[in-house]
């Protein structure tokens, strides 16, 4: 089916400009806006707040998301533990205490996101922060609901395309506009709720940005200087319609969504494209040349080359359902479908180099029962199915059929003072290859985790999180042979590679109430048979990695104090650490840079919000083999907000934001392009219109 995107914001136009024109002049102030005392999260079957919930739990709301960034990883990275493995403007994942896909589940209303993103990090993670309700950061028990090997954690993206409820006074939804300096960013984004009579609801929502290579102030390369970083532009849209039958104990919706983007792939260099492996060695010259300094001797018109980009398309149809007590012994089914059907293409000098599609359907079935001497829990059972494939000159993976099967166990319990979590999972996983010479694969994973909060006096809790969780490697780290671009990388795969086993501990202690409030985490993870892409050998930005399997111990730490000095003004500090060695000596690469900052908060009277943060990133200097040191960096960052109601229906937000004030050239130590420097000085304005 061919979505009409032109008729779709026409119909989103049309209804806001109805609305409006019903919007009496009545003006009155704004509620102040308080943080809750407690979090609840939402994505989890049985709805816990956050200190029924042992291991450290993320949250993001919707205000933060809507004046955050277009990717998902850099929509996260502000939070305690989290960082983004960016690859440019247009793609980025959230990397949780040193992991990133695919030991981080990514999922949108806790169906499976099919597309590439776990692949590589230049592949776009297809969910979309800016038109998103909330985002939910899980460990612990609660993450074997959705994934055995997600040791990182698992990311949960909320959103409305499919009503649950219907709209008070018939109709809600919002307007946004914003835009940015650095790179002469435009974004639009709408969203509308319309009831059709009592018990049907329609949602159409919608987006569209466009942004320019971003700058950098004294950023050279190949030793030019440089205004702008080539190869950072980026644009996209997205629509959707959902439509749901909503009754008294539960509802029934289906969604459909196209998304559309295309973003460029900083540093690349065509020379690297005749790069191709003898051995462990790396060679990016003629078998002919003599010398490793032949081998890597070209002569190239750098200032005719184009970064290369991408052109992503993707379709996806998605079915959700609820219903409370459907028969004795059950509190609430839920039911999650969707069908995607995905696909990229990455374009080089006009060319289509490598194209990757990923077509496929998962659906998960969870029952949430009644209690049983004291237990509260949650069952279930999920299935996926997907075809993947890269097709094109520089494809460097086979044709897979992957298929997993899983079932889970969650359960809580609350004695005296102690809160218990309990969970299990089992997954069966097959890879079948479509081409000779390769070897299918086929396994089964368990997992399970116990946790215990305990209330030891008013307002403190004290945690203990255990988990041991096994993860079977994807296709990429079994079957992936020659050069990808996109990474500057030449992949060399392993058939035969283990699962990976690994057992995990966390200690947590917060204050929960009152003006004083903190909170930290310390936590160690020993992994046996971590599979991660070693390096070999590398040429300037070219590496030759190998997917291979060594014993390995992740640990870490965070830690957040506030004080609320009064109504009005609040500070806070906070921090986070992780190190990742092998067992055998040596670092993994890629891990984040320890941070450090203070926040300040203030809350005017009439709406007006404001703050102010400054962020020290230390100097990473535990490094892997062929990876360079990322000097250390200061961030200041500045934001204004001013809310206003107009009627009972009507209201909107101006906000400003300042970032990286300093204009610190800086680098993230986490991204594989490591050496490409993070936008500069840049303003951020917008506007959103609520009713």
């Amino acid at each position: 089916m061919q979505f009409k995107q032109n008729t779709l914001w026409l119909a989103v136009a049309s209804t806001l400009v109805s609305t409006f024109s019903i919007a009496n002049d009545d003006v009155q102030q704004v509620p102040q806006v308080h943080q809750l005392q407690v979090i609840t999260v939402t994505a989890h079957p049985l709805n816990p707040n956050e200190n029924d919930l042992a291991s450290a739990v993320n949250v993001v709301e919707k205000e933060q998301l809507a004046q955050g960034a277009a990717t998902l990883g850099d929509a996260l990275k502000g939070q305690l533990g989290i960082n983004s493995d960016n690859f440019g403007p247009g793609a980025s994942r959230p990397v949780i205490r040193g992991q990133t896909a695919p030991r981080v589940k990514v999922l949108t209303d806790s169906s499976e996101v099919m597309d590439a993103s776990q692949i590589s990090p230049d592949h776009a993670v297809t969910v979309d922060p800016v038109l998103a309700t909330k985002i939910e950061v899980l460990r612990g028990p609660s993450t074997l609901l959705y994934g055995g090997g997600a040791i990182g954690g698992v990311v949960n993206v909320l959103d409305e395309k499919i009503p649950t409820q219907m709209p008070e006074n018939g109709i809600s939804g919002e307007v946004h506009l914003r835009g940015n300096t650095v790179a002469n960013e435009k974004l639009g984004a709408a969203g509308v709720t319309v009831g059709l009579g009592d018990q049907f609801a329609l949602r159409i929502e919608g987006d569209k940005r466009e942004a320019d290579d971003y700058q950098v102030s004294g950023y050279k390369h190949e030793g030019e200087a440089e205004k702008r970083v080539d190869g950072t532009w980026n644009k996209g849209e997205n629509v959707s319609l959902g439509l749901s039958w909503i009754g008294d104990k539960g509802f029934v919706g289906v969604g459909y969504t196209e998304r559309n983007d295309k973003y460029a792939l900083p540093g690349h260099s065509h020379e690297y494209e005749d790069c191709h492996a003898h051995g462990t060695s790396l060679h990016c010259g003629s078998h002919d040349d003599e010398s490793a300094e032949d081998d890597h001797d070209h002569d190239h018109d750098h200032e005719s080359e184009a970064a290369p980009w991408v052109d992503l398309k993707s379709k996806r149809f998605d079915l959700r359902a609820e219903y409370q007590q459907p028969f004795a012994g059950i509190e609430k089914v839920r039911a999650r479908a969707s069908y995607t059907d995905y696909q990229h293409s990455e374009i080089e000098e006009g060319e289509v180099a490598t194209t990757f599609k990923n077509k496929g359907y998962d659906g998960r079935l969870e029952f949430v029962h009644t209690p049983l001497a004291g237990w509260e829990g949650v069952f279930g059972v999920q299935y996926a199915n997907f075809d993947f494939s890269a097709l094109g000159e520089e494809s460097f993976l086979p044709k897979t059929n992957t298929e997993n099967l899983a079932a889970f166990l969650i359960e809580h319990y609350q004695w005296n003072d102690v809160h218990f979590e309990l969970g299990g999972r089992v997954e069966k996983q097959s890879i079948d290859v479509d081409e000779s010479g390769y070897k299918n694969y086929d396994d089964t994973a368990f997992s399970a985790s116990a946790a215990a909060n305990w209330a030891f006096v008013p307002d403190h809790v004290a945690s203990l999180t255990l988990s041991y969780g096994e993860r079977m490697p994807n296709s990429q780290e079994l079957y992936a042979n020659g050069v990808h671009i996109a990474t500057n990388t030449y992949e060399i795969g392993n058939e035969n590679l283990d699962k990976e086993k690994s057992q995990n501990i966390e200690l947590g202690l917060r204050k929960t109430d009152g003006d004083l409030r903190y909170a930290a985490n310390i936590f160690y993870n020993q992994v046996d048979d971590y599979i991660y892409a070693h390096t070999l050998d590398r040429y300037e930005n070219f590496r030759l990695i190998e997917y291979r399997q060594d014993d390995a111990n992740f640990y870490g730490a965070e830690a957040e104090v506030s004080y609320q000095f009064s109504p009005l003004y609040k500070a806070k500090v906070f921090t986070d650490h992780v190190r990742a060695k092998l067992d055998q000596g040596g670092d993994l690469p890629r891990i984040p840079a320890t941070r450090a900052g203070v926040r300040f908060d203030a809350n005017f009277l009439d709406g007006i919000h404001g703050g102010v943060e400054y962020i020290h990133g230390f100097k990473q200097d535990h490094i892997a083999d062929f990876e360079d040191v990322s000097a250390g960096y200061n961030l200041v960052n500045l934001d204004v907000s001013y809310d206003k109601s107009l009627n009972d229906r009507l209201s909107y937000q101006v906000y400003l934001q300042a970032n990286n004030l300093l204009d610190e050239t800086y680098y993230n130590h986490a991204s594989y392009l490591s050496t490409i420097p993070q936008q500069g000085r840049n303003f951020t304005a917008g506007v959103r219109f609520r009713f």
